[in-house]
């Protein structure tokens, strides 16, 4: 085996820029090809701007209260489970088996059904990277670099040479993975405007355009009003952040109840979204690490014989795909609403009669009636994405009542947990389903109206609020926060303005009489979605000056409507870059968080035990393709 003071390579030079999850997981997929190539082993170049092994987002040094929220047992970074031999590519630990190691009781009780923090994870990932680097094939080696990359210019002969912020001589390789992660972006017009206006005004305070681990947070003072943009995940870590992180603490009372006791320097927290319903909790876990949804309709066959009638045009997200997602999602609400009451045996020979009409037609009404079900039962998903439509509410304390019992209500659904829970256990179809909606979306599946409006504008915002939530733990800290004056929910369709006059920001809610709030702060809870257009990187500006990377853009053949994404275009597998005539750019793929809205839902961080997921079929068709031999290999 070689490690990283070895003998040089003679095979490719291989830049990996970006040492998060998707790095490693190229470098964990190489060290296995490379294993069983013919050819000299390649020279790899692990290069991150913060942490190789981990990343940014998962680095080492962040406070512990940021979670993860996809349970220790269904996360892995490996391609293969243990056998018995040494954590090495293609075979080690899951998160939750790793865990079970630690010496640490705390961590080693978090078990396979429970959520491990942040920085547990970026440890993990450096312990995934570390057993990859001490046990890779002879003639492979992997060359850390803690640096930042700002250009990378194509040669004459092929390869590239890469500037790094930390030498003046270049670094030339012949083949390049862009993996970054999350980008840091311009800010859009209206969040300019917000800033600018804090600018000039002494005493207030915008803060945007990252994470909580990453926003200077500790500028805000005790007891200021301060207004919290969106309560997505993101939220959340605010939260923590300023009453956990400054004293504050959570205990459960007598009845299980969850309290919380302030320190005195928490701000005054003004929350609020355009739901106005923060979002909901992950069901408790009551699956296996293995789980695989089986699908009664929603088929990658039913997709891909909608897209051949679709043809050019594309697909329609609402009438073509969404009905399909939603009788899938009642299917399982049904089946499983008729097991709580019925039991196993019943449930079983409804679930097959229900699959029937499903597929072939019948009579659902009747079969519904015949389990004391209404014939219109189901799950709205929309009302319960948004569940204030239409409502007005006099008086911010009438809203504040409401909020709290739904509130309440999710936090019951979420115990129930996501196989004995039917609301739960149907909205974690919408995670399991991921893959077969790709099917339809991915390079230009839909329409150029329903791609930006029915999924982009519609669907992706009441799915992340529906399926991507925080542990109940995370909504029965709010709900108690709520309850002892720390938080507000301002409401539903919050407005953010500038009160020129007052010198003050504003947060008030449309739909509650008297919500308007001044505060003297306003933090922006919304993560940054990749967008080439707006990417501060230097890197990127360099790459999209010299033509080497452009934005995917949609073309209605029939309209000629066009839609400029903002995700970086690439092939499909092994995703080579398209630079901006089209063509593919030689020896460069880029992999995960540059490529949303060319592809959707890249920021999956992780593998599953057992399983050959698509997060690791990606890694390997870019591992198989760099140690491709090609004709030219650029000068040492």
């Amino acid at each position: 085996m070689s490690s990283a003071d070895g003998p040089v390579s003679h095979g490719p030079r291989i830049a990996i820029i970006g040492m998060g999850p998707r790095g490693i997981s190229v470098l964990e997929r190489l060290a296995l090809r490379a294993d069983d190539h013919h050819g000299p082993g390649p020279e790899v170049f692990a290069i991150d701007a913060v942490q190789v092994g981990c990343g940014r987002i998962w680095r080492t040094d962040q406070q512990p209260w940021f979670t993860m929220n996809t349970v220790a047992g269904q996360v892995t970074m490996y391609s293969g489970e243990p056998d018995g031999g040494p954590d090495r590519a293609g075979a080690g630990p899951s998160v939750a088996q790793w865990l079970a190691r630690s010496p640490d009781p705390e961590l080693a009780s978090i078990g396979p059904d429970g959520y491990a923090p942040r920085v547990t994870y970026g440890h993990y990932l450096r312990h995934v990277y570390r057993s990859v680097v001490d046990h890779l094939p002879d003639g492979m080696v992997v060359r850390p670099v803690t640096a930042r990359v700002t250009t990378m210019a194509p040669l004459p002969d092929g390869g590239f040479a890469l500037t790094l912020s930390d030498r003046s001589e270049p670094l030339v390789v012949d083949r390049v993975v862009l993996a970054t992660g999350h980008p840091v972006s311009r800010p859009g017009a209206n969040e300019q405007a917000l800033a600018d206006f804090a600018a000039t005004r002494p005493g207030l305070t915008y803060l945007s355009g990252d994470s909580a681990a990453d926003l200077p947070l500790d500028v805000i003072e005790p007891g200021t009003p301060v207004g919290v943009i969106g309560m997505g995940l993101g939220f959340y870590d605010i939260l923590l952040s300023l009453t956990v992180g400054r004293g504050g603490v959570f205990r459960r009372d007598v009845a299980g109840a969850m309290r919380y006791a302030p320190s005195g320097r928490e701000p005054l927290i003004f929350a609020g979204s355009r739901s106005g319903m923060p979002i909901l909790a992950r069901g408790t876990n009551q699956k296996r690490p293995d789980h695989v949804h089986q699908p009664v309709v929603f088929t990658t066959d039913a997709v891909r014989e909608a897209k051949a009638r679709a043809g050019a045009a594309g697909l329609d997200f609402t009438g073509q795909i969404m009905p399909l997602i939603q009788a899938e999602v009642d299917h399982v609400y049904l089946t499983t609403l008729v097991r709580s009451r019925q039991g196993d045996a019943v449930a079983a020979r409804f679930a097959e009669r229900h699959a029937h009409v499903l597929r072939h037609g019948g009579s659902k009404a009747a079969l519904l009636a015949e389990h004391g079900l209404a014939p219109d039962a189901g799950l709205d998903l929309e009302r319960l994405a948004r569940p204030f439509t239409g409502d007005r509410f006099a008086h911010p304390a009438v809203f504040r009542a409401k909020v709290l019992d739904l509130m309440a209500k999710d936090i019951d659904e979420a115990k129930r947990g996501n196989v004995d829970g039917p609301v739960k256990a149907a909205l974690d179809v919408l995670r399991d389903i991921r893959n077969t909606i790709r099917v339809a979306v991915d390079f230009g599946g839909l329409t150029v109206r329903s791609h930006r409006d029915d999924f982009l504008g519609w669907y992706v915002p009441m799915n992340a609020l529906l399926s991507a939530g925080p542990p109940v733990e995370r909504v029965e800290q709010l709900l108690a926060l709520i309850e002892v004056g720390v938080v507000t929910v301002v409401g539903p369709r919050v407005r953010y303005e500038c009160d020129p006059a007052g010198g003050t920001f504003v947060v008030s809610s449309a739909d509650v009489a008297g919500s308007r709030t001044e505060v003297a702060a306003l933090v922006d809870a919304r993560i940054p979605q990749p967008d080439l257009r707006r990417d501060t990187s230097p890197l990127y500006e360099d790459l999209v000056a010299r033509g080497l990377v452009t934005q995917f853009v949609e073309r209605d053949p029939v309209t000629g409507e066009v839609f400029e994404t903002g995700g970086v275009d690439v092939t499909p597998a092994p995703f080579a870059l398209l630079d901006r005539h089209g063509a593919e750019v030689p020896g460069a793929h880029a992999l995960g968080l540059p490529t949303e809205h060319t592809r959707w839902f890249t920021q999956v961080g992780s593998s599953r035990p057992g399983m050959r997921t698509l997060f690791l079929r990606d890694a390997d068709a870019i591992a198989e393709r760099l140690l491709t031999p090609s004709p030219v290999l650029a000068p040492r």
